[in-house]
């Protein structure tokens, strides 16, 4: 992936990121690892961007599914059915593929939650607002496919108990993942930060993103590793 921290929009949308993210963790939040979005060739284009663009997650984000989120007071809520890649050591940036991949210690199933509170049409903005995401769920870890392994991978969504999407190429519309995972490394220090141990990567919805409504429910399956699901309250007075 190019240096894309050389686009002025990226510098400056990543540096108030950034001190967002210190002003949290000094608060008394605690790094939970990162994300990327808008990596899907289409989307890369429309904004004119190289690569994924990068945003933070914290603890506060991570939430259970056996509880309905209510969505009082979303404006454009979205679930993206994503994989997460766990960090078993620290990845500096410059790293070799070699490198990444004995990095990484487990694959997993995630859902996203983000609010498009405005157009995705300002790089800038969609950075400093750390792109839309407000909540994950993340499922099980397997630690068999340290060095992210992909082989048999099977992703499948449904929304309401029917089936709404499948694929067996799960990288088809995030791009390669450890190039991802290298690249969040490469952002990262160009900005003094580093990517650590014990972190987690959502590397981007393997569908279309599902624009969502209260009442409903979105389960993603990665067999065979297992699956992760999130309801929706029903809207007020429902």
């Amino acid at each position: 992936m190019s240096a894309a921290w050389y686009d002025p929009r990226i510098a400056r949308g990543m540096a108030q990121q950034l001190t967002h993210w210190h002003e949290r963790l000094k608060a008394g939040e605690k790094a939970l690892g990162w994300k990327v979005g808008f990596g899907a060739p289409a989307a890369m284009e429309r904004l004119k961007i190289q690569a994924p663009l990068v945003g933070f997650l914290t603890n506060q984000a991570l939430i259970s599914s056996t509880k309905p989120l209510a969505l009082t007071n979303w404006v454009k809520p979205v679930a993206e059915p994503e994989i997460a890649v766990y960090m078993g050591k620290d990845l500096a940036g410059g790293a070799s593929r070699e490198a990444a991949k004995a990095a990484i210690s487990a694959l997993g199933p995630a859902i996203e939650l983000a609010d498009l509170e405005f157009p995705p049409d300002d790089v800038e903005a969609i950075l400093a607002g750390n792109i839309y995401q407000r909540h994950i769920v993340l499922g099980p870890r397997d630690t068999s496919r340290a060095g992210c392994v992909l082989d048999g991978l099977l992703a499948s969504v449904t929304r309401n108990g029917t089936e709404f999407a499948n694929t067996t190429d799960p990288q088809a519309l995030t791009g390669d993942l450890i190039d991802i995972v290298r690249h969040v490394a490469d952002m990262l220090a160009a900005f003094g930060e580093r990517l650590r141990a014990g972190q987690a990567i959502i590397t981007g919805s393997v569908i279309a993103p599902l624009w969502v409504e209260p009442g409903e429910e979105i389960a993603f399956s990665l067999d065979p590793v297992g699956g992760v699901s999130i309801r929706f309250a029903p809207a007020s007075g429902a």
